[in-house]
């Protein structure tokens, strides 16, 4: 396991830290059979009145705010990259006009490789974005057609390409493992790219690697459950997980969370950390969640609801939830183990839960360094290489 190492990245977040901004975008040009996402193709003719009501609940966040800052602002879907930059600019400037947004702030976007160039960047950066998150999935073009995907391998080069000319110099890219009929030898294929931090001759600062989770409901599930198409096992997405530890952290990148490596500290997802140290954070957006002071929302999914909603001067909001001392104490363990160098600060969760972390885990967490899945750091807790492969179960320990 990595040395731990002190980069402000420890669970939980402070109650007065700055916020995360989540802005959701739920257009597609087409849905992926794999996705369960609050996305919707063949309604872009929306997005200009979308954007119109999306600008209404910026607005709205000023009196709950208070003055607090944001710190990162994040443009999710879907595919953002939909968004002409003119829109993405002046939903940017009204958050900056209703929030008091750090001036240093990382401001992502998430888009997809096709369909998109230079120009389109260059727009993006003038805007006020300043990284980029590039759907890539995989370079296998058998792989792309399996997940659905519409675009080739050269678009993603293409894109990194035009992204980096353009001037972006914070780039991300996703990838799948795990994909119907993907092979270990598939797999090592992408991750030799990624481990040289090279895509189309540009540099990828950062990366996200899940393993496809095949959700309910979806179109590839129900071809699974129909043997149309098979996906590789837990074994076999095992050995992927680990391979991608091995490859990558030979190549010196850095495994800072779970699913999450970046080519050192300055290039760590700042908004994604908000979400892993528990910290709160606006979503707007159709279907978008957020969570502030304790109290939890989501949004109304459709989007023509959401739409209506903010023009009539309702609440966006479907639902309102708020968390319980003990809910809140379980969040903070699930999310901040994700976190492979600091993990969960036991002066930092006394100081938000009024309690101590041995008080409130203290046999949980012995019995799970019995068991070889957490070790103890010089202040607090984190997962083991053992604990990493079994996450989710070390988690679920603690709800």
């Amino acid at each position: 396991m990595t040395t731990c190492l002190q980069f402000g990245d420890a669970a939980p977040a402070a109650p007065d830290d700055p916020v995360g901004i989540y802005l959701h975008v739920p257009f597609c040009a087409h849905i992926c059979p794999y996705c369960d996402f609050n996305t919707y193709a063949g309604q872009d003719a929306l997005i200009p009145r979308y954007v119109d009501a999306l600008r209404r609940e910026i607005a709205s966040w000023a009196a709950k705010l208070d003055g607090r800052p944001a710190a990162t602002v994040f443009f999710g879907g879907g595919t953002p990259s939909l968004l002409p930059p003119d829109a993405v600019a002046s939903l940017i400037a009204e958050v900056r006009r209703t929030t008091a947004v750090r001036d240093d702030a990382e401001v992502t976007l998430e888009a997809n490789p096709n369909g998109i160039n230079q120009a389109y960047f260059e727009g993006l950066l003038a805007a006020g974005v300043n990284r980029l998150s590039i759907g890539v999935q995989t370079l296998s073009s058998r792989g792309l057609r399996r997940l659905g995907r519409l675009h080739e391998p050269i678009d993603a080069e293409i894109a990194f390409a035009a992204a980096h000319a353009a001037g972006f110099r914070n780039l991300s890219a996703d990838f799948i493992f795990g994909w119907p009929g993907q092979q270990l030898d598939d797999w090592a294929a992408d991750l030799e790219v990624i481990a040289s931090g090279e895509l189309g001759g540009a540099p990828i600062d950062h990366v996200s690697l899940y393993s496809l989770i095949v959700e309910p409901g979806t179109p590839m599930a129900d071809a699974v459950v129909r043997n149309i198409m098979s996906v590789p096992d837990d074994d076999a997405a095992a050995d992927m997980y680990e391979l991608a530890m091995d490859r990558l952290g030979g190549a010196g990148w850095l495994h800072y969370e779970v699913a999450n490596w970046s080519r050192g500290p300055a290039t760590m997802s700042r908004h994604n950390r908000v979400y892993w140290r528990n910290g709160d954070f606006i979503g707007s957006g159709a279907g978008a969640h957020g969570t502030l002071a304790g109290e939890r929302w989501m949004n109304q999914p459709s989007p023509r609801s959401y739409i209506e909603s903010l023009t009539s001067g309702a609440d966006p909001a479907a639902s309102r939830e708020r968390l319980d001392d003990r809910a809140m104490m379980g969040e903070t363990m699930m999310l901040g183990l994700r976190l492979l160098l600091d993990g969960v600060n036991a002066d930092a969760f006394a100081a938000r839960h009024g309690q101590s972390l041995e008080a409130t885990f203290g046999p949980i967490v012995r019995r799970s360094i019995d068991d070889g899945l957490i070790e103890r750091t010089a202040h607090g807790i984190r997962l083991t290489r053992r604990g990493l492969l079994l996450a989710n179960d070390v988690c679920a320990r603690f709800l």
